[in-house]
């Protein structure tokens, strides 16, 4: 197959938002061949911050679309993608899926049931740093395990828990994506980053907590079950900080054999000014993904991909 005939195909689109990101996913489609045939925005937005319903029922009524974009405020994803989802129109929204867990499920359910793509832009899944990341600490994992299994025959005693993670999301005060705390505006990368290497059913969120105004947030998972059962995952983000840093930390202790170690892994590179970078091949990855979605390419991947934003979602919020 031709890497790129996905590509080629000139789609027919809706864009709800047109901000930050709302502008960087049509300024990428429309690359590829995209047109959009509407893009809502706040001239359509009512009273209470919301695009009016009469506007885009009329509207995917009345034209044939391909796909729909949503980049709106986060607590208008599930509204708008829920009405493309029941019209079997293709969803490619913005994380967080939801703002509630039960909510995110509906739609997952909702685009199985319609045989229809819902794909979540979750840029850092597509982060060439973490995927190599990713690659090489499962690989190391398993050796510790398949290592640990042979030393048990020969009644070797060795920890338990192998390993402690750490991920740490901050960056300086921003006015964007205030209708939500920093679990749903940033933990949500960093669990879906985690439930890419652990089952969501093997784990157990021990503790949580998030700060009076929303803007600092700290979680630990514990595997419970499973393959990797003892490991312990940490989560801090922060909104409102003094510095910028997007990293995640490994902690082995001593196990199988192996020696204690530790490391981190800077997920974004720094400019002079020491602010996070974006790595632009993330965001570019993530739309070629969903255009080979929309090519029927990738669909059980695809399928697992939004599960795996809605059990974040799921436990962004609990309480």
């Amino acid at each position: 197959m031709d890497r790129d005939r996905f590509m080629k195909k000139n789609y027919k689109a809706v864009l709800f938002g047109n901000g930050t990101m709302g502008e960087r996913h049509r300024i990428f489609f429309e690359k590829t061949g995209v047109r959009f045939l509407k893009i809502f925005d706040l001239k359509d937005l009512d009273n209470d911050g919301n695009v009016h319903a009469t506007l885009v029922d009329e509207f995917l009524d009345s034209e044939k679309i391909d796909f729909a974009v949503i980049a709106s405020p986060a607590t208008t994803h599930y509204q708008y993608a829920k009405l493309c989802l029941e019209r079997k129109i293709p969803v490619f929204v913005e994380k967080p899926l939801a703002t509630v867990g039960v909510c995110a499920q509906e739609l997952v359910d909702l685009a199985a049931r319609n045989e229809v793509t819902l794909f979540v832009a979750q840029s850092e899944c597509f982060n060439p740093v973490f995927l190599n990341f990713r690659k090489h600490l499962l690989t190391e994992l398993h050796a510790m395990k398949n290592n640990s299994r042979r030393l048990d025959g020969k009644n070797v005693g060795h920890a338990e828990a192998p390993m402690q993670l750490e991920f740490r999301r901050e960056h300086k005060y921003s006015a964007r994506c205030r209708d939500v705390n920093a679990a749903l505006d940033l933990m949500v990368h960093d669990l879906s980053l985690c439930l890419s290497m652990f089952r969501y059913d093997d784990l157990m969120v021990s503790k949580f907590s998030l700060s009076k105004n929303g803007d600092r947030a700290q979680m630990q998972i514990d595997v419970v079950k499973g393959e990797f059962v003892g490991t312990i995952l940490s989560f801090v983000v922060d909104r409102n900080s003094s510095i910028d840093v997007r990293a995640v930390s490994v902690k082995f202790a001593c196990y199988a054999g192996y020696p204690a170690s530790e490391y981190s892994v800077s997920l974004a590179p720094h400019d002079e000014n020491g602010e996070v970078v974006h790595i632009s091949d993330s965001l570019e990855n993530e739309h070629k993904f969903f255009l080979k979605l929309m090519a029927g390419a990738c669909s059980e991947w695809g399928r697992r991909a939004a599960q795996s934003a809605a059990d974040a979602v799921k436990l962004a919020t609990i309480q």
